[in-house]
């Protein structure tokens, strides 16, 4: 059954599938910078009323676990913070838009966080990408 995007459900399957890569688990094996949150800015038309991000606690190539949240307080303790529209993380997660490309042309915002810090994990980005993309996922609208 497919889970909406955003959602707690869905967050925490991307976490399990995230975990269920092995190619994530050797691409980021030296991935020691701490939690990334993905936020899906507010979209009142598809019935997300406030941003919602997935904090993912990611740590030499597991994602020890998974945080929903609507919560400014959240966002303030994640060392890394990417905000996009819905229409671009559903982009990125069919493989139209590519995540480190999006963020350098500023289709994808880091708001928080060392851009080249981000950028020299190329493969982990992938590979994160690769995982949402094993979620069975509902896109809205």
């Amino acid at each position: 059954m497919p889970l909406q995007f955003p959602s707690a459900d869905w967050a925490t399957a991307y976490a399990k599938a995230i975990n269920d890569n092995p190619l994530y688990r050797k691409t980021a094996a030296s991935w020691s910078d701490g939690a990334i949150a993905l936020v899906c800015k507010a979209e009142p038309a598809l019935g997300i009323d406030t941003a919602q991000a997935i904090v993912l606690d990611l740590d030499h190539g597991t994602c020890r676990g998974v945080v929903y949240s609507s919560d400014p307080e959240v966002l303030a303790k994640t060392p890394f913070v990417i905000e996009a529209s819905y229409a671009q993380w559903k982009a990125v997660m069919s493989g139209e838009l590519d995540p480190i490309k999006a963020m350098l042309q500023g289709q994808l915002r880091l708001a928080k966080g060392h851009l080249p810090t981000i950028i020299r994990d190329v493969e982990g980005a992938k590979q994160l990408v690769l995982s949402a993309r094993a979620v069975d996922t509902l896109f809205l609208g």
